[in-house]
């Protein structure tokens, strides 16, 4: 409820801080999230955990981006890069059906060399939203329109969220969980990497089905949070 006091780092309430739960973990692509505003302070959502266990990501608010702050966010270096060329922005996004509604512009090939590549040149964008709400920022974002799409492999498992929070398709999957598919897919195959962070989800989400049972204390946060 507006008014509670929140955590700086992970926006939550207090009694719901998720800086206790976060594992970092080392990675080798950028990852840029884009969040919906209507996603920031959903109780479900992943979208700030996994930016917290992940020490090479950024998290940014909108759904119409300012183009020129957009275009920063997808070409500029970030500390700890490779020298040289910048990053290849690779958007996360699956094949979808055309919408008269909102529509897209075709997306260009992936260069394969890209992913044969060292994946710290990969900067992978995320969408966290809704199929809906992530389809709107695809809509208003002409930049994001102009990326290479990234699908996930097929046969990842079901989503961990169960009864928590309805998919509307079997193989749809948390921020969180389609982020660490996504890296261990370019990375090649590391998914053994991405274990913590996926725990971190597991307990998350054991603690949403105790908080609904009431049966969950007030989380734990780190010092000064």
């Amino acid at each position: 409820m507006p008014g509670r006091p929140r955590c700086p780092a992970c926006l939550r309430p207090r009694a719901d801080c998720l800086c206790g739960l976060a594992a970092p973990v080392a990675h080798r692509a950028e990852v840029l999230i884009l969040q919906h505003p209507l996603e920031v302070h959903h109780a479900k959502g992943t979208a700030r955990l996994v930016h917290l266990c992940l020490p090479r990501s950024r998290l940014e608010v909108g759904e119409a981006f300012d183009p020129e702050a957009l275009r920063a966010w997808l070409t500029a270096p970030w500390p700890g890069a490779p020298a040289g060329a910048g990053p290849h922005a690779v958007l996360l996004y699956p094949p979808s059906p055309p919408d008269p509604a909102l529509p897209l512009a075709p997306a260009p090939p992936l260069p394969p060399q890209w992913l044969a590549g060292d994946a710290a040149c990969l900067r992978l964008v995320v969408l966290d939203g809704t199929w809906r709400k992530s389809r709107k920022m695809l809509y208003a974002n002409p930049l994001l329109q102009a990326l290479p799409r990234l699908p996930l492999s097929p046969g990842l498992p079901a989503s961990g969220y169960g009864s928590l929070r309805r998919a509307h398709a079997p193989h749809q999957l948390s921020t969180l969980e389609a982020t660490c598919a996504a890296l261990a897919q370019v990375e090649g195959g590391q998914d053994e990497r991405y274990a913590p962070v996926r725990a971190a989800f597991a307990a998350f989400m054991a603690r949403q089905v105790a908080r609904q049972k009431g049966r969950v204390p007030p989380a734990a946060s780190p010092a000064g949070c």
